[in-house]
């Protein structure tokens, strides 16, 4: 049966995260040890809080790659299987490189950290903006491309497309879609993401990657950016800075991964927002959330 490991980005993290797994499993316990390694003092915040401190995007880009991580490393142990593709959503891509061993994760914690800081540096507190849209994709692609500083930044369902960019631009979009009859719901976010106001947290981002060592993927990941599977090592540099500007496109990536034979798709790490868009784009696909100890035990195909 052919698996597709997914793994969530930011808005998934809570206090506590990966703890019972870093007690009951030795592999996931390797992880956790090697945050204290990486990024002193990350362990604990994820471990006890505070949950403000632990949300901000430099603290919680590594913890959740470290979870996820986490996650996938008990599973596997536990029932020695292994995905034939790997997707995450934003953050998650990094996550998923490094279940598909294409990037170690004590590069991963650093980069992400990194990646954390440039974004949130990137525009000054309140003059970004992001909303939810629920309504066609096409008028709000329409919509933003008539407008100037707004653009989609995530694909996330059929019917929910987020949007970023200045904050006048993204209550301007807001208004129009409304007009037409769609949805737009502004949400609570430290920055606007994937979008063009980000080029200089891309820019920031794109030495280290371009200095990181990535290897082959064991499995194909599909690249937030293009919704295409990839395998090569010389390729992930480049889609990983694109990413930071570009939109997601997650119900593209799902949707291919249907087609090239997913059967059952495994959310690993805190939360369930991704088997949700999962059973959005394709309803009638198995979801697994595997996120805690209890979960990886009671894992079953």
């Amino acid at each position: 049966m052919k698996i597709a490991a997914l793994f969530p980005g930011q808005g998934s993290h809570a206090v506590g995260m990966g703890a019972d797994l870093a007690a009951a499993f030795p592999e996931a316990g390797e992880v956790y040890s090697q945050i204290d390694t990486v990024l002193p003092g990350l362990r604990t915040l994820i471990e006890t809080g505070p949950l403000d401190e632990l949300t901000l995007t430099a603290n919680q880009q590594p913890a959740l790659v470290a979870a996820s991580t986490a996650a996938y490393r008990a599973w596997r142990a536990h029932t020695g299987l292994t995905p034939a593709f790997g997707a995450g959503h934003s953050l998650g891509e990094y996550s998923a490189l490094v279940a598909a061993d294409a990037l170690s994760l004590g590069d991963a914690l650093r980069l992400t950290r990194r990646r954390g800081e440039l974004m949130q540096a990137a525009v000054p507190v309140g003059e970004g903006a992001m909303s939810a849209v629920m309504g066609d994709p096409a008028t709000v692609q329409e919509v933003c491309a008539a407008l100037d500083g707004v653009q989609p930044a995530n694909f996330n369902a059929p019917t929910q497309t987020v949007i970023s960019g200045t904050k006048a631009a993204v209550e301007a979009a807001g208004a129009e879609l409304k007009a037409r009859g769609l949805k737009a719901i502004p949400l609570k976010v430290s920055a606007p993401f994937h979008c063009a106001l980000m080029d200089s947290a891309a820019q920031g981002l794109a030495p280290h990657l371009q200095t990181t060592r990535f290897a082959p993927p064991a499995f194909a990941v599909y690249a937030n950016v293009t919704a295409q599977p990839n395998t090569e090592a010389g390729t992930l540099p480049a889609l990983l800075t694109a990413q930071i500007t570009g939109a997601v496109r997650w119900v593209d990536t799902i949707q291919a991964l249907g087609a090239a034979g997913a059967e059952v798709f495994v959310e690993f790490g805190p939360g369930t927002v991704l088997t949700g868009l999962v059973k959005r784009i394709l309803p009638d696909a198995r979801t697994v959330n595997v996120g805690t100890a209890e979960q990886v035990r009671a894992f079953a195909l």
